[in-house]
């Protein structure tokens, strides 16, 4: 008969030991040193045959009957499950505060069947770029409506068909040009400066939007943030991609974005829509104070890295002409490759072009 690896008696010495106990010919103490195993052991033996008889002596598996489920590490999986509870207002977890606090995050987590340690939540939200500070970063949205307007972006993307598509919108600047710090390769003994005081070369903004199922932007340079600019924007899109049925507008809760005269501007064209075979047009706005989710705003901060960045441009133009180029060839190799994203200079952008409910889009540093 197999004997069980971890086991100190056979079935056979274990019957001897219990025959011994119940005839009462020796004392348990001496049975246990006789066969080399504990007192306890001998009495679980004992019980074991008055329970189960015979069939209780025979070997069984040492796997214990609960394995407690381990720490989730820092990684992918940990990141994803912080970031999505951390983008929900607490109250929403039955939390009554408007912050969130360590414990309470690992504890929202638990709910959802996720197990970490406080040090690992506090790990993974620093390799996040947050920070605890006081009226400074946003950590999350306080929108009243975050979920269900959260929802309704998922399930759109979800089942967005092909001859629909998808905007996420937003403005980058006013952006000064002028000499700009940064990381750079130096000689030894030098080290580059930054005037502190500095005579702008002028400012743009840039107005984009992108397009996220083929990851391609629409952009003009922008005169303003104003409702007049948006308008200009949305007819681009509306012009570019006619024979579409539906075109989906997201974007931030910035007061031209929800303006009366873009929402009277939108209704027109949709009344117009299917004179001119244009698509119709429909607003699915973020959460308030939820640039963390708007994927665009990824986009912006590549191409601030890439070209603003340590920059010194001689005038406006010149740095007209970085910010399309880029915008241009990003666009071009995704038409060609969309998996190129992370193999080359789009690897500077913080997360993929992709919605998720766990993205932190938006990077203050180079906003």
């Amino acid at each position: 008969m197999k004997i069980h690896a971890n086991a100190r008696t056979c079935p056979h010495c274990r019957a001897l030991i219990v025959s011994r106990v119940i005839e009462k010919t020796e004392r348990p103490t001496a049975i246990a040193q006789l066969f080399r195993v504990s007192v306890p052991t001998v009495n679980k033996w004992v019980r074991r045959f008055r329970r189960e008889g015979l069939e209780g002596l025979e070997d069984r598996t040492s796997r214990p009957h609960r394995i407690p489920r381990q720490l989730l590490k820092p990684g992918k999986e940990l990141h994803e499950a912080v970031m999505s509870v951390l983008h929900t207002p607490p109250i929403e977890c039955g939390f009554n505060r408007t912050t969130w606090r360590l414990r309470d995050l690992r504890n929202a987590l638990v709910a959802k069947g996720i197990v970490a340690s406080q040090s690992n939540i506090r790990e993974v939200i620093r390799k996040a770029g947050y920070q605890w500070k006081k009226a400074r970063v946003a950590l999350t949205s306080t929108d009243p409506e975050y979920r269900s307007k959260l929802d309704a972006i998922k399930a759109t993307l979800a089942r967005l068909e092909p001859d629909e598509a998808f905007f996420s919108i937003d403005e980058l600047g006013p952006v000064a040009v002028k000499m700009r710090g940064g990381l750079s390769l130096q000689p030894p003994g030098m080290v580059r400066t930054v005037p502190q005081w500095q005579k702008s070369g002028g400012a743009f903004i840039l107005a984009a939007a992108l397009e996220l199922s083929k990851n391609q932007i629409t952009y003009f340079f922008s005169e303003a943030k104003n409702s007049v600019e948006t308008i200009q924007l949305v007819q681009m899109l509306r012009r570019s991609h006619l024979g579409y049925r539906n075109i989906y507008l997201s974007w931030d809760a910035a007061p031209w974005h929800s303006s009366r005269k873009l929402e009277e501007r939108i209704l027109f064209l949709n009344e117009w829509a299917e004179h001119d075979r244009a698509p119709t047009l429909k607003v699915l706005p973020l959460p308030s104070s939820s640039q963390f989710l708007n994927v665009i705003e990824s986009v912006f901060s590549g191409l601030a890295r890439a070209v603003l960045h340590n920059s010194d441009y001689g005038n406006l133009e010149d740095a007209k002409k970085a910010v399309a180029r880029y915008i241009d060839e990003r666009n071009l190799a995704f038409q060609k490759d969309p998996r190129r994203a992370g193999r080359s200079i789009w690897k500077m952008e913080r997360v993929p072009s992709v919605f998720q409910e766990a993205n932190n889009c938006k990077d203050l540093r180079y906003g």
